[in-house]
């Protein structure tokens, strides 16, 4: 069969394949087209999910004659001349419009600032229609009719309306986030219309509208600078987390992004902090050289591929734990709301409360009888206990502090014990409720793993090295890691060129399947170069011991314990969180108690 010259139009439906996906993609390229721009405000209107209808307006530098014609035709563009060196803009391969004009109806009406009129350009399943005059005001309005008429089988692939709308409200608050000084609006007749008003250089104002005022709350603001990579942002405690990833922004040089790397720091960071199946809500903005990074690996630009992979992991592992035992040990604001929500049902009106069977114990209109709890029987259950102080003189602290007021202390004064499992304390506006056995787990916990890495961890000697054949490739670089797996008990040589003795384990791992573990490190070293897969075998297994070792529940803790307790988690990084992640205590501030009984 003979090779010849596809048509252009050809050419453009087979691009469109890779760069428009579905109409969320279409969304983004027209997004990124206004933001280059120069754009301020930016207005998105949909219908049937983005395939009916997708309009673009915004209030940018707008686009004369010449520019339109060149503007829809295969790899013109102003935003980059002879090199992928130096990439400043959102976009730059020149294949939206045409790609987008190949698969479906499309008009682009522009009027530049300093022009007396517009004119409009229509490319329709690939064929370009002349320029004509057009009114318009200053900026540009693209309009995207009926995707993938031209290529009725991509819609086949499409899913439900709803989805894809969502789908383009993602992909708005992507944008929203990265650029909170412009003004957005979504609407249509698919959806009930979604305003982000411009914060200016307010970034936590735009994330809390995009996330949430909860989130303002509960956010722990970044700043690190490591060779030249510069890390800003918001982490969000370990308690307050999703269900899913899709509260994770990440953006590179302003460019929203979803890599896997980004994705993995920030799983890494939140390690033995948040329960399995749940996931951190955090805001990340990384800022490099151009040419530190390469934003042309995929055609839709949401992939990147930096020079120092270890670097940029490290930087943003290093930074959230940081901030996390800086300022993430308090507890999630939305634990208070939740009490609130649950107290709020416990209560009905006389009218709306189950009529149960009248009795004359029960009933409101029974005759006057002196109350019996204040009587001395009942009473005399309580003369064993002491007044409880804020001294701090138990097991859990070795050094007793002097009484002071309950203002000073972060987590107040112990008042009571309750179901022998939860401590409430007052603190100086309000209360808080400590679980007894996920705070002192987690005290446990921290200890031991500081003494993790504190010293070289004990190893048990093998009788029998176990000689385990691995790839060359993945020996050299267990070997490059050998010092650092030494240090954690795992002790191994070279056994020729494609095999690993191990003639040491971790004692604290027990019996250990040597052969799975050296193949789940080489595969995590290949892949990120670091082998802190063992360091979390290790410290998982500190969790469970911390587990099995803390105060139960069920044990009756002095008043002096309790406080003891309450200082010891005031001063340890991450106590506001168990090792499996869930809250150790809620605070309850006396707005919300005086709110509870109508009295704000």
């Amino acid at each position: 069969m003979a090779i010849r010259q596809l048509s252009e139009t050809l050419i453009n439906q087979i691009a469109a394949g890779e760069v428009i996906e579905r109409p969320a993609s279409a969304a983004k390229e027209l997004i990124e087209n206004a933001l280059d721009a120069g754009a301020t405000r930016i207005e998105i209107a949909t219908s049937g999910g983005g395939k009916a209808l997708l309009r673009v307006s915004d209030n940018g530098s707008g686009m004369d004659a010449a520019d339109l014609e060149l503007a829809v035709r295969r790899h013109c563009t102003s935003k980059i001349s002879e090199t992928l060196e130096d990439i400043r803009t959102l976009g730059f391969r020149g294949e939206a419009l045409p790609s987008i004009g190949s698969v479906a109806r499309l008009s682009i009406a522009s009027r530049r600032r300093d022009s007396a009129g517009g004119h409009e350009i229509a490319v329709v399943g690939g064929k370009i229609a002349h320029i004509r005059p057009a009114a318009a005001n200053p900026g540009t309005i693209v309009e995207v009719r009926d995707l993938f008429f031209a290529t009725p089988a991509r819609l086949k692939f499409l899913k439900t309306e709803k989805a894809e709308a969502g789908a383009i409200t993602e992909i708005v608050k992507r944008m929203a986030i990265a650029f909170p000084a412009v003004r957005f609006v979504l609407s249509g007749s698919d959806r009930t219309t979604l305003e982000f008003p411009a914060t200016g250089d307010d970034h936590l104002a735009r994330m809390a509208q995009v996330l949430g005022k909860e989130f303002r709350d509960n956010a722990i603001a970044l700043d690190a600078v490591r060779e030249e990579i510069s890390l800003t942002g918001f982490a969000g405690v370990p308690t307050f987390n999703r269900g899913n990833s899709a509260h994770q922004y990440a953006f590179v040089n302003g460019r929203p992004v979803q890599d896997k790397l980004i994705l993995s720091a920030i799983r890494g960071a939140y390690a033995e902090t948040i329960p399995s199946g749940r996931h951190p809500v955090a805001v990340l903005s990384i800022t490099l050289d151009p040419a530190l990074v390469d934003v042309n690996v995929h055609p839709a630009k949401s992939d990147v591929r930096f020079r120092d992979p270890g670097l940029v992991r490290g930087l943003i592992v290093g930074a959230i734990r940081e901030a996390l035992a800086r300022d993430g040990s308090r507890a999630a604001t939305t634990g208070a709301s939740d009490m609130l929500r649950s107290f709020r049902p416990g209560f009905q009106p006389q009218a709306q409360r189950p009529q149960a069977p009248w009795s004359a114990e029960t009933s409101p209109f029974r005759p006057y009888q002196p109350a019996t709890g204040l009587s001395e029987r009942p009473q005399a259950s309580f003369d064993g206990l002491s007044m409880p102080t804020a001294r701090a003189e138990s097991q859990f602290s070795p050094q007793p502090a002097a009484p002071e007021a309950t203002a000073r202390y972060p987590l107040g004064a112990a008042r009571a014990q309750i179901h022998a499992n939860y401590i409430v304390a007052q603190t100086e506006d309000g209360l808080v409720i400590v679980d007894q056995h996920a705070a002192h787990e987690r005290l446990v916990f921290e200890a031991m793993r500081k003494a993790l890495h504190s010293k070289r961890l004990a190893s048990q000697v093998l009788l029998i090295p176990e000689i385990i054949d691995i790839p060359e490739e993945d020996c050299d670089r267990l070997m490059q890691h050998a010092a650092e797996l030494s240090e954690l008990g795992l002790a191994i040589e070279r056994f020729g060129p494609g095999a690993i003795a191990v003639r040491e384990t971790p004692a604290m791992l027990g019996e250990v399947d040597a052969h799975g573990l050296i193949r789940q490190l080489a595969d995590e070293i290949a892949e990120w170069d670091t082998a802190s897969g063992l360091s979390a075998k290790l410290e998982y297994v500190a969790a469970t011991m911390a587990c099995h070792g803390s105060v139960r529940s069920g044990r009756r803790l002095r008043p002096e314990e309790m406080n003891a307790l309450l200082r010891e988690m005031e001063v340890t990084p991450g106590s506001g969180q168990c090792n499996h992640g869930r809250p150790t205590y809620i605070e309850l501030k006396l707005s919300d108690i005086e709110r509870l009984f109508g009295r704000s």
